[in-house]
């Protein structure tokens, strides 16, 4: 998948289109590496299907690699040249149209974001709808939310090097019940830019999509108590809102949650001063050598949140609730990438948990010690050494390269029919808006964004709930016939 195709970007007539919804040929199993971890579950059945073939993107040449579009199927998070990068970027991933209801039969160009700061008319809106909701999170208690806005003053920001490195980050807690006032989903101008690089600016309304009712309430008095606290990073491209149903869960649960927004890696994050910070880092990770280094500047993104949240001078007004010697990292895709650095490098951060990102720094031997790591991943992506689904040389090989690195409390787990985004809060959106025009109606019996999110609340929290407390939680000890999406690869 590194060669570069013809200028019209039509693949050469010696290669045909791909068939697999990896984008690569089927027919290949990939043999298990010498260190990969056990496989407990029975051999998965082979569902390969043979896909029609589809369309190449028109800008399909500002990356190194075809951005090969599937008219049924979602694709990939886009890979640099050598086809390890596998995370959120303006020209790749947001293509997976599925995520906002239905794939289109048309080519969607990304729409370039504005200049940070410069304002934008907005474009017309064609379809409407009632604004989601995200499901209720399950534990028992109300939740409140506090927004920071951070700057590291002893960091340059690595994509804008005549600046310091800002982030902003809603801080959920346990909140005592009807205080406050109900919290905002997102900024509608975030949105906006979301959906313009989705190419659906004209069809969904970003107004619509940041008023979707979420359970926290801002302003909220925080239930007293000495709390654990877990940092939680997202995928490149998107922002700190996609995973609000999971932040939601921890904090019913009596945790912290901090969502955490990187300055310059998302298509768009709000900032204070009326800025709007684009994406520089989607156009500068290129390579591995700039993934390793942005998932170590994650790394130290999130141990500054947790200075500015315990250290001598606090940030936020409920610092006293932190509990220092509990703290969790938790990160999606290149926030997956990124809790793994901070492991690495904190000793303050007694666990963690990937959620399906590429790990840009394998731990050194006994850098992790006794720590317990969560891989949980999307069953295409990260697939077991005796899945036969993913062709050789197709899958993701950083997690098997980690596997024999993470210490006795390790996990990882597998979900079947789980796509890159299932972990986050997108496909639980997706299920509650119109399908674009003339759009293919998805599968039926895929995994809802509902049941996706129901999962990944149910084992980050009891993964978490483990190490925190040292409690015993059946969910992770043995295979549940309420989950039978999720397959134990390795323990």
């Amino acid at each position: 998948m590194d060669r570069a195709w013809p200028p019209d970007c039509s693949p050469p007539a010696s290669h045909p289109a791909p068939r697999n919804r990896r984008g690569a040929h089927a027919g290949r199993v990939a043999a298990p590496p010498d260190d990969a971890p056990p496989d407990d579950a029975p051999p998965r059945h082979d569902r390969r299907r043979s896909q029609p073939r589809g369309t190449y993107a028109d800008d399909c040449r500002t990356s190194d690699y075809p951005r090969y579009t599937d008219p049924l199927t979602p694709q990939p998070r886009v890979r640099g040249v050598t086809g390890k990068i596998r995370t959120v970027t303006i020209a790749g991933t947001l293509t997976a149209l599925t995520l906002l209801g239905a794939t289109t039969t048309a080519t969607t160009t990304a729409t370039a974001a504005p200049a940070p700061g410069r304002a934008t008319t907005p474009p017309p809106v064609t379809a409407t709808a009632t604004a989601p909701a995200l499901p209720r999170p399950t534990g028992n208690l109300a939740v409140g939310r506090d927004t920071l806005h951070l700057t590291d003053r002893s960091r340059r920001d690595p994509w804008r090097p005549s600046a310091p490195r800002e982030l902003m980050v809603d801080v959920y807690y346990p909140a005592v019940p009807a205080t406050g006032t109900p919290a905002r989903y997102a900024d509608p101008q975030e949105i906006r830019r979301y959906l313009a690089a989705l190419g659906l600016a004209e069809v969904l309304s970003p107004q619509t999509i940041a008023a979707t009712t979420i359970a926290s309430r801002t302003g909220a008095r925080p239930l007293p108590g000495h709390r654990p606290l877990v940092l939680l990073s997202p995928g490149l491209g998107v922002g700190r809102r996609s995973l609000t149903g999971l932040a939601e869960q921890l904090a019913s649960l009596g945790l912290l949650a901090a969502t955490i927004d990187h300055a310059y890696e998302s298509v768009g994050t709000a900032f204070p001063g009326g800025r709007m910070l684009t994406c520089l880092a989607c156009d500068q990770i290129n390579g591995d050598a700039a993934f390793t280094a942005a998932a170590r500047t994650r790394g130290a993104d999130l141990s500054f949140v947790l200075t500015s949240l315990t250290g001598p001078h606090p940030t936020w007004r409920g610092a006293a609730l932190v509990d220092p010697t509990r703290i969790g990292a938790v990160g999606h895709s290149l926030g997956g990438a990124g809790a793994i650095s901070a492991m690495i490098r904190d000793p303050r951060v007694d666990v963690g948990v990937n959620m399906d990102g590429t790990v840009g720094e394998i731990p050194p031997p006994g850098a992790l010690g006794a720590r317990p790591v969560l891989l949980l991943g999307a069953s295409a992506d990260h697939p077991g050494p005796r899945d036969t689904i993913i062709p050789a040389g197709d899958d993701d090989p950083s997690w098997a390269a980690s596997w024999q690195r993470l210490g006795p409390g390790r996990l990882w787990l597998d979900v079947d029919d789980a796509e890159h985004f299932s972990f986050t809060d997108d496909p639980v959106l997706a299920d509650q808006l119109p399908p674009p025009p003339a759009a293919i109606p998805v599968d039926q019996q895929r995994l809802t964004g509902a049941r996706a999110l129901e999962i990944t609340r149910a084992y980050v929290g009891a993964f978490l709930l483990r190490a925190f407390t040292g409690h015993t939680q059946p969910l992770l000890d043995t295979p549940s016939p309420a989950y039978p999406q999720v397959r134990v690869i390795g323990r």
